[in-house]
């Protein structure tokens, strides 16, 4: 144990590698996201993380205020959660999707349960896209990037 070092357990690799194997979308604000949830630590989380990607944020915390943004905001995205007190996710969707003011804003169902059934009852009440959490940033910011057409700005 001569060379042995208690503080050479905590130095990490000094190799540098890159986690992503595409370029990330550069945005400046221009798009706007509503995150309707419950959960304060899961609205925090997706806030945090879509601010820094460069989304502007809106939140609701339930089906009914989540409805209310949609018409008043006209968001670009609505991540919705499924399980809410009140009018559920499901409920929701289905109201936007059938609203003339809002059907065109495509709905994303984020649910902790990736069950197929789930899945398809989400296409059928029209949802756009499919989360399972917990969201992971892989997975959020090229469904976003689908939704909005955002591969296109990268090729110009």
């Amino acid at each position: 144990m001569a060379g042995f070092r208690l503080k050479n357990l905590f130095v990490r690799n000094r190799e540098i590698r890159e986690r992503r194997v595409r370029e990330r979308v550069k945005l400046s604000g221009e798009y706007t996201v509503l995150i309707v949830d419950d959960s304060k630590t899961m609205v925090h989380v997706l806030k945090t993380i879509l601010e820094q990607g460069g989304y502007s944020i809106l939140t609701a915390m339930n089906g009914e205020q989540g409805i209310d943004m949609t018409r008043q905001h006209k968001p670009d995205v609505v991540l919705m959660d499924v399980i809410m007190p009140g009018m559920n996710g499901f409920q929701a969707t289905r109201v936007l999707s059938k609203d003339p003011l809002t059907s065109y804003i495509p709905v994303v169902i984020i649910s902790a349960s990736e069950q197929p059934t789930e899945k398809a009852w989400c296409q059928r009440l029209g949802a756009k896209g499919f989360l399972p959490k917990p969201i992971q940033r892989g997975q959020l910011f090229p469904c976003l990037e689908e939704l909005l057409d955002l591969n296109t700005l990268t090729k110009v």
